[in-house]
């Protein structure tokens, strides 16, 4: 089979499409024939060596869509079943930018029935991400939030997720994106000047780190995206960074979500596999809203 990976770090020059065997699932996990699979911005710092690994062949993709064509002993899934998954990790010699990947049963969820696989392919990594973050910041209905970088794609899933749980969302964004993360479901908007200690809680998508804190209330919470790299806690604030796991269960709740319109995918652009360093490219250009997708 076909599958995308890096030898060696550095551009979108260093990303190849290789000849591969086929992988074979084990004990509870289940193999995908992949229809889509988005290209993430983790994608990019794998391949730039953010995460480490010099030295080892690294398969990239961290999302998938496609079909379960085969099963380990004690799966719940079937040949044939139309799923969504997260495959996690940053080192792993196989990534879903490829024609099959291997996944634990546990981390799949069957596929929106709404859409089809090159946008269900959007959904796992940036809204888990952005679950998860809400979870940690522990809000309840008519709180107020700030989320920077609204208009991203975690940022986005975390504008809607947020306000379908009653909570009282700012959207910190373009000038540009106003109307569009508004109809996300964001009640308040800025682009720039933000009252400081104004919210019980920041989801800082756009990784601005101290500044963000800032807005917090004193005794409230800051959720980041990069692990270990939040800045530390004052007046009470309590910090944290999301590390995006796994979990079928909750991304089956997700996928409910899309078939009944609460949340939005978004696709920019798709590219067939062989043009997979052509959207790195686009990728590090910037700009996009929505993700790029690989159709193998």
């Amino acid at each position: 089979m076909r599958a995308v990976v890096v030898d060696s770090f550095g551009g979108p020059e260093v990303v190849e499409v290789v000849e591969t065997d086929v992988p074979e699932p084990g004990a509870r996990e289940i193999r995908i024939k992949v229809s889509a699979a988005a290209l993430n911005p983790v994608d990019a710092g794998v391949r730039a060596g953010v995460f480490g690994g010099a030295g080892k062949r690294i398969g990239l993709g961290w999302d998938v869509a496609g079909t379960v064509d085969a099963v380990g002993v004690a799966s719940s899934w079937s040949v044939g079943d139309t799923v969504v998954a997260l495959d996690h990790g940053v080192a792993k010699p196989l990534g879903t930018h490829a024609e099959y990947v291997v996944v634990d049963t546990d981390a799949a969820a069957l596929a929106p029935a709404t859409v089809d696989a090159v946008y269900a392919a959007t959904l796992p990594l940036n809204a888990l991400t952005a679950v998860q973050a809400l979870d940690r910041l522990e809000l309840t209905p008519g709180q107020v939030l700030l989320v920077t970088g609204a208009a991203g794609a975690v940022g986005g899933y975390a504008v809607q997720l947020a306000a379908h749980r009653g909570i009282e969302v700012t959207a910190l964004a373009r000038e540009t994106d106003e109307e569009f993360v508004r109809s996300l479901g964001a009640t308040g908007f800025t682009a720039g000047a933000v009252e400081p200690g104004r919210f019980d809680a920041v989801l800082d998508a756009a990784v601005l780190g101290a500044p963000a804190l800032e807005w917090v209330r004193d005794g409230g919470a800051y959720i980041g995206l990069i692990p270990h790299a939040e800045p530390g806690s004052v007046r009470g604030v309590r910090t944290g960074a999301v590390e995006v796991s796994a979990d079928g269960a909750r991304l089956a709740e997700l996928v409910r979500l899309v078939d009944e319109g609460v949340l939005t995918l978004r696709v920019a652009e798709t590219f067939r596999l062989d043009e997979v360093a052509k959207a790195h490219a686009r990728l590090d250009e910037g700009g996009a809203r929505g993700r790029l997708v690989l159709v193998p």
